[in-house]
C-alpha cells in the first residue's frame, strides 16, 4: 500500500512547475491522469534533446502517469471531462488566470460538480494583483525576484540558476499544497482552491537574504561562490580542480587551522571569528589559495572527512550522476515504455522505512490511454 492509493489527480498542466509537482504524487501512489488538447499542448515535448523521439525534458517530468486527450472547447469533451471530475480528487491547471473560467471550468463550476474537489492553479502571479493576468517564466520569476541579482560573479552580470530553479521550487509545494488539502478534507469532506505563484514561491525560497533585508536592510551583493555571512566559504583551486569548502563555525575554523598547518590562524585578531573573517575575507581567500593548490582534490577531501569539515569536489553532470555516494543510495531508476523504449531517471528523494515508492509507468504518449478511461466513463 502507499500512502496516496486511491486518490485521482486530473492534470491539465504543462511544462515543468505544475507537472513535476504532480509526478510527486503519482511516486506516491496518485493516480494521475494527464489531460491535454488532441493537437499536444506541452511545449515541453517539443523541447531537446531527444531519445527515440522523446523529449528528454518532458520525460524528467511525467513517469507514473497516464495520457488522455481532451478538447476542452468542444461541449462534448467538456461534459467528458467534468464526468471525471465528479469521480477524482484533485485538478491541477496552469493556465493563464481566468482561461479556465473562460472555458465555462471554474472551480466555482468543478465545486457544484465534486463539492470534495482540490483545485490547485499554478501560474507566474498568483489570481490577484496587478501582474494576475501576465504570462510568467521561470528566468522571468529568477530576475523579478531578485535571485538573479545575488548569483553570479561579483563583477559579472546577474545571473540564473543553471536549472528552473523556480520551477522545481514551485512543484514542491504543489505537492505540499495539495497533500495538506487533502489532510484537511479528511477533517471537513470539503475540498478548497489553491492559488499557488511562482513568484511567491521564490521570494519565500530567499532565505537569509530576504530576512537580512527585511531586518537589518542589509542588501545581499552577488558575490559568486563566496557566502553573504560566513567566510571561508566558497571554491578553491587545488592541484587538479575546484573543491568547495564550507568552514560554517568557528570550531571548525579551529579545526580547518591545524589541518592546513596554520593553527595560529585560529587566534589571529584578523580571524578569529566569523564576523572578523568576514571583514578580512578577501586577505583569508588569498592565503588560502597558496595553501589549497598544493594537493589534489582528493587529498584535501580526504584530509576534511578526517576532521569532519564540510567540502566537496566541483563535479560535471556526469561526475555528479555517476559517483559513488549517487550508486550506494540507488538513486538512478530505469522504466521501459513499449514503444519508445527504455528511460532513466534520478529517482524520487524520499526514502522512508516503508513508504513503498514504486516506478511503473514511464512518461506516457500524447493520448495513449485516452480509450482506456473514456470507456470507463459513465455518460
Amino acid at each position: 500500500m502507499r500512502p496516496l492509493d486511491g486518490i485521482r489527480v486530473l492534470d491539465l498542466s504543462r511544462v515543468y512547475a505544475a507537472p513535476a509537482g504532480s509526478m510527486l504524487l503519482a511516486d506516491l501512489g496518485a493516480e494521475v491522469i494527464r489531460i491535454e488538447h488532441p493537437d499536444g499542448s506541452d511545449s515541453m515535448r517539443d523541447w531537446g534533446p531527444f531519445v527515440n523521439d522523446q523529449s528528454t525534458y518532458y520525460l524528467c517530468a511525467n513517469r507514473n502517469k497516464k495520457s488522455i486527450v481532451l478538447n476542452l472547447k468542444k461541449q462534448e469533451d467538456k461534459e467528458k471531462f467534468l464526468s471525471f471530475v465528479a469521480d477524482a480528487d484533485v485538478v491541477l491547471e496552469n493556465f493563464k488566470t481566468g482561461d479556465m473560467a473562460r472555458m465555462g471550468l471554474s472551480y466555482e463550476v468543478l465545486k457544484k460538480v465534486n463539492p470534495r474537489i482540490i483545485y490547485c492553479a499554478v501560474t507566474g502571479f498568483g489570481q490577484t494583483g496587478p501582474l494576475a493576468n501576465e504570462p510568467g517564466f521561470d528566468p522571468v520569476i529568477q530576475a523579478m525576484s531578485g535571485l538573479m541579482d545575488v548569483t553570479g560573479d561579483a563583477e559579472g552580470e546577474a545571473t540564473k540558476v543553471g536549472v528552473p530553479i523556480s520551477d522545481i521550487l514551485t512543484s514542491n509545494y504543489v505537492a505540499i499544497g495539495i497533500l495538506a488539502a487533502l489532510r484537511l478534507r479528511d477533517q471537513t469532506n470539503v475540498g478548497q482552491f489553491i492559488d499557488l505563484a511562482l513568484l511567491d514561491v521564490q521570494l519565500s525560497s530567499l532565505a537569509n537574504v530576504s530576512s537580512a533585508y527585511l531586518n537589518a536592510h542589509f542588501v545581499s551583493k552577488r558575490l559568486g561562490n563566496k557566502h553573504n555571512n560566513v567566510a571561508p566559504y566558497q571554491v578553491f583551486p587545488c592541484a587538479d580542480g575546484p573543491l568547495m569548502f564550507c568552514i560554517g563555525t568557528d570550531a571548525q575554523f579551529k579545526k580547518f587551522c591545524h589541518m592546513i598547518g596554520r593553527k595560529e590562524w585560529a587566534e589571529d585578531p584578523r580571524f578569529k571569528t566569523n564576523t572578523l573573517r568576514k571583514q578580512n575575507e578577501q586577505e583569508l581567500t588569498e592565503l588560502l589559495q597558496e595553501i589549497t593548490v598544493s594537493k589534489s582534490r582528493d587529498e584535501w577531501l580526504s584530509l576534511l572527512q578526517q576532521h569532519k569539515i564540510p567540502g566537496g569536489r566541483v563535479n560535471t553532470i556526469e561526475e555528479a550522476l555517476e559517483q559513488p555516494q549517487v550508486k550506494a543510495r540507488n538513486l538512478i531508476g530505469e522504466l521501459e515504455h513499449p514503444v519508445y523504449g527504455k528511460v532513466k531517471f534520478v529517482k524520487n528523494p524520499l526514502q522512508h522505512s516503508s513508504l513503498n515508492i514504486s516506478y511503473d509507468q514511464a512518461p506516457p504518449l500524447l493520448g495513449e490511454h485516452t480509450s482506456e478511461y473514456l470507456n470507463s466513463l459513465k455518460v
